[in-house]
């Protein structure tokens, strides 16, 4: 669904905007991505370490293939990559748990719930139709303070990840940056970046997003 911006995460008058990121905080995309990885590296013949792949999840797709590759194989490698995916890394990859509860919460508030990721945008879509998750939309290849234009664009007043550069984004779109400590990064890693609430997992989120709903009308 194409929303067009309406306000800024300025305005106090705002609706409420939450964005999230995908990979380690909608979804476990550990298994699909493995297998992902060690499909090209079957066709290939060259060597990735998958299970220390997604150790690293995040940053963009070139980041990761420049430990496999090199620089000038990467483009290549990255399209192809990207065409593979379907085929081996929709399937094996479940949702988060409260992935969907948080969504429905944002719009149960008579919010609207986008989804910032990093990804392959075409492939990000094809994990939430998979999943039955259903953002108001949906925005592909930003990573860390790129984040913020799309952020400040759909007047987000919170982002939720995962990694320090989820904080980064946030941070620099003037958002809360609510992260979760599910994927690479732990809880001290994410308050030393600067993030302003750390939970267990996304299934604190309808609560703190009550309570941020409440203390934000008063």
């Amino acid at each position: 669904m194409t929303l067009s911006p309406e306000t800024t995460a300025e305005t106090t008058a705002a609706p409420l905007t939450v964005g999230f990121d995908l990979d380690m905080t909608l979804i476990d995309s550990r298994p699909g991505i493995k297998a992902a990885y060690e499909a090209l590296s079957a066709e290939t013949g060259t060597f990735i370490d998958a299970e220390q792949a997604i150790t690293r999840l995040g940053p963009p797709l070139d980041e990761e293939l420049a430990y496999w590759f090199p620089e000038a194989e990467i483009p290549a490698m990255a399209d192809r990559y990207r065409a593979m995916y379907p085929a081996y890394a929709i399937d094996p990859t479940p949702a988060m748990p409260g992935a969907r509860e948080a969504i429905e919460a944002v719009q149960a508030l008579g919010g609207r719930a986008i989804v910032v990721t990093a990804k392959h945008e075409p492939n990000a879509r094809l994990h939430l139709k998979h999943l039955g998750i259903e953002p108001d939309a949906v925005i592909g290849w930003l990573w860390a303070e790129a984040k913020a234009g799309a952020l400040r664009e759909y007047g987000a007043q919170v982002y939720v990840g995962d990694h320090v550069g989820d904080v980064r984004g946030a941070r620099a779109a003037g958002a809360v940056s609510v992260t979760v400590p599910t994927g690479p990064c732990p809880e001290p890693e994410l308050l030393a970046a600067g993030a302003d609430v750390v939970l267990p997992d996304l299934t604190a989120l309808p609560a703190w997003l009550a309570e941020y709903v409440r203390t934000r009308e008063v």
